[in-house]
C-alpha cells in the first residue's frame, strides 16, 4: 500500500494538502463560531478580526512550540523552522498563545460581557474545528502516523517505515465525539451554569490529548512529547478548577437571565 499522499499538482502549481485541510477546518470553525455567538446575542462585528488574529497566534504558537521541543531537528536548518507544510505544529503552543491574545480581545471588543457566555459559545465550534482539522489536515502530512502497527486498520505515511496507526483519524473521531456530547448537554438544558460547558470541554481535551501521545504517537523528541502529556493533564486540571469555580459561584450568586452587557459596540 501506497503512503497518504501530501501534495497534488494543478498545472505548475503544487498544493500541500495539509494546509488546505487547516484552512478548511478553520473556515468551518469560524462559520460555526459567527453563528453560535450570533444566538448568544453577541455582536459579531469584530468577530472576523477576532478569528484572524487568533488563527495567527495559534500558528506562531504552535510552531515556536514545535521548534523549541524539537531543536535538534531543526537546529542549523532555518529552512525548515517554516516548512510547515511537513508538519509540526505542537497543539499546546498554539492553545497558549491564541488564548493569551484572544482574553485580551475579547476584554478589548466585547467589555463587560460575560467571559464564561462568551466561551461557552465558541468552545464547541473550536471542537468541532479541530475534528475537521484533524482529519483533513495532519492525515495527510509527512510523518502522520504513530506507533507501528500490524494491525489491519494501519496506514503507511510518508516519512514513516511500515504501518502506522492513524492517529489524526483517531484523533478526529475522538473531537467529533466530545462535539456531539457538548452539544448533547448544551441542547437538553442539562448546564445551567455558563463556564461549565467550557470546563468539561478542557477536561476531557485534555485527558484524552494526553492519553493519545503516551499511547498512540511515536515521537522524535522525548522532551516533546512528555510536554504535551504535561500540558495536556495542567488543561484538565484547569478545567476541572473552571467547573468548581463557577459552580460555586453560582451557587452564591442570584440567578440572573441573560446578559445585558453581550451587544455592546465593539472599541477600537
Amino acid at each position: 500500500m501506497s503512503g497518504v499522499p501530501t501534495s497534488f499538482h494543478l498545472g505548475p502549481l503544487v498544493f500541500h494538502i495539509y494546509g488546505l485541510g487547516l484552512a478548511i477546518g478553520a473556515y468551518v470553525c469560524y462559520l460555526y463560531a459567527r453563528r453560535r455567538l450570533t444566538r448568544t446575542d453577541f455582536d459579531v462585528t469584530p468577530f472576523a478580526k477576532f478569528a484572524f488574529a487568533l488563527i495567527v497566534a495559534g500558528l506562531v504558537g504552535a510552531r515556536a512550540a514545535n521548534i523549541a521541543t524539537n531543536w535538534g531537528y531543526y537546529s542549523g536548518h532555518p529552512s525548515r523552522w517554516i516548512a510547515v507544510w511537513q508538519g509540526g505544529l505542537a497543539s499546546f503552543g498554539g492553545i497558549a498563545l491564541a488564548l493569551c491574545i484572544g482574553l485580551f480581545l475579547q476584554r478589548r471588543w466585547w467589555p463587560g460581557s460575560s467571559l464564561a457566555r462568551f466561551t461557552d459559545a465558541l468552545v464547541p465550534a473550536l471542537v468541532a474545528g479541530w475534528a475537521l482539522g484533524r482529519v483533513l489536515g495532519p492525515q495527510f502530512m509527512v510523518n502522520g502516523g504513530g506507533h507501528l502497527t500490524h494491525q489491519w486498520f494501519g496506514i503507511h505515511y510518508h516519512g514513516q517505515v511500515g504501518s502506522r496507526v492513524p492517529v489524526p483519524l483517531i484523533q478526529g473521531a475522538e473531537d467529533a465525539l466530545l462535539w456531539l456530547g457538548l452539544v448533547g448537554l448544551e441542547r437538553r438544558a442539562l448546564i445551567r451554569v455558563a463556564g461549565v460547558l467550557t470546563g468539561i470541554a478542557m477536561f476531557v481535551w485534555g485527558i484524552v490529548r494526553a492519553l493519545d501521545e503516551r499511547l498512540l504517537l511515536g515521537q522524535e523528541s522525548h522532551s516533546g512529547s512528555l510536554g504535551v502529556q504535561i500540558a495536556g493533564v495542567v488543561l484538565a486540571i484547569a478545567g476541572l478548577v473552571l467547573i468548581v469555580r463557577q459552580t460555586r459561584t453560582a451557587r452564591s450568586t442570584p440567578r440572573q437571565t441573560g446578559d445585558r452587557h453581550a451587544r455592546v459596540t465593539p472599541q477600537s
